[in-house]
């Protein structure tokens, strides 16, 4: 078991964490009861020290986060630890290495979990018994702050030993060039504009019933973002699907929708009638993406083979390099901020793919 400090005054370490250059991080957090996830411990590794920062007293923490945002962070299976952190604090670090990025570019498993990893790195055993803990309850036994200390323990040793291996291979820039993606601020902005794109069963829907859907959407996640609860407590996505097929006009029709509480109605059925009423001229609007037609079947079989070939030759699984829908969506909706066509898999891949696009 690793030693740590349990710090509930996260200042107080502010001129430690300013002495390093690197720091393992990894969250612990609770979103089962709520729209944004609840941040409910930060683990940091120095290398020297682990900490286990409580954040839940609400004790000052801003020396904190401006010291802690200037080192490099490094963290295994990044995105969720980042997205909690900025919906608290606003800001993220300046820098970040993933081990599980540069454990994929050395042709380990994608997706690879930080267990794994250090079993395989260290021939070391984490305890992951308390994944779904309820990190929220105070005071955390020991059990739970040991299995938290354990999460960051081997992250710093972990970033030398891959940082290392890519270097030899030329291939540490990838590294930092797709950890470096996950800092994008669009990927954790919240846009209720948006929102029907979350809602299952909405893709294929066309024109009216479309609008509704999306107006739908855009009223359950304002809902869930005031509230501060799952959008699915607000109301089920079956729910307002039917809502956008049958299209009901009064609160005797809405009554009817299999799944939608009468709490909800009272309140909100007004907003939701009004949602259905907005669409009434969006008929000639929304139509899905067809099918890709023959030329672009034949493409993206062509460009998985060679993205494949070229996997094969790197000692990397085809997914590391380009997915699937990576591919998909450079031939059918056109897309040319892919990360396919920049940076270090635009040089090796990307321009190649370009030429095996169908002709317009």
């Amino acid at each position: 078991m690793p030693d740590y400090q349990l710090v509930e005054q996260p200042d107080s370490i502010a001129a430690d964490l300013g002495r390093h250059e690197y720091v393992g991080i990894d969250t612990e957090f609770m979103r089962e009861k709520t729209f944004f996830a609840e941040l409910c411990l930060v683990q940091i590794s120095t290398g020297n020290d682990i900490y286990c920062v409580d954040p839940l007293p609400g004790n000052p923490m801003d020396d904190f986060w401006n010291t802690l945002m200037r080192d490099t962070w490094v963290l295994h299976s990044a995105r969720q630890d980042i997205e909690v952190v900025y919906q608290l604090a606003k800001r993220m670090p300046q820098r970040i290495f993933d081990t599980q990025v540069a454990a994929g570019l050395l042709g380990h498993a994608p997706q690879m979990g930080y267990a794994t990893l250090v079993k395989e790195l260290f021939d070391a055993s984490i305890d992951k018994t308390h994944t779904r803990a309820n990190w929220s309850r105070r005071p955390l036994p020991d059990e739970y702050l040991h299995y938290a200390a354990e999460d960051v323990e081997y992250l710093l040793p972990a970033r030398e030993m891959l940082a290392e291996q890519l270097d030899k291979k030329g291939r540490l820039a990838w590294a930092e060039e797709d950890s470096a993606m996950l800092l994008d601020p669009a990927l954790y902005d919240i846009d209720p504009q948006l929102a029907v794109g979350r809602l299952k069963g909405a893709r294929n829907m066309r024109g009216r019933r479309r609008a509704v859907a999306a107006n739908l959407a855009v009223w359950r996640e304002e809902e869930a973002l005031r509230a501060n609860r799952p959008r699915q407590w607000i109301a089920k996505d079956t729910a307002l699907l039917e809502i956008a097929t049958t299209l009901p006009d009064n609160i005797g029709a809405l009554g009817k929708v299999k799944g939608l509480p009468a709490g909800l109605i009272r309140r909100s059925g007004k907003k939701i009638l009004d949602a259905v009423a907005r669409a009434e001229m969006a008929d000639a609007g929304h139509r899905p993406s067809g099918a890709p037609n023959e030329a672009q079947k034949s493409a993206l079989k062509q460009m998985q083979q060679y993205v494949a070939a070229c996997a094969d030759d790197l000692g990397l699984a085809a997914e590391t390099l380009a997915s699937k829908r990576d591919l998909a969506a450079v031939i059918i909706n056109g897309d040319r901020n892919s990360k396919l066509l920049t940076g270090w898999r635009k040089e090796l891949v990307g321009n190649e793919l370009l030429k095996l696009l169908p002709a317009n």
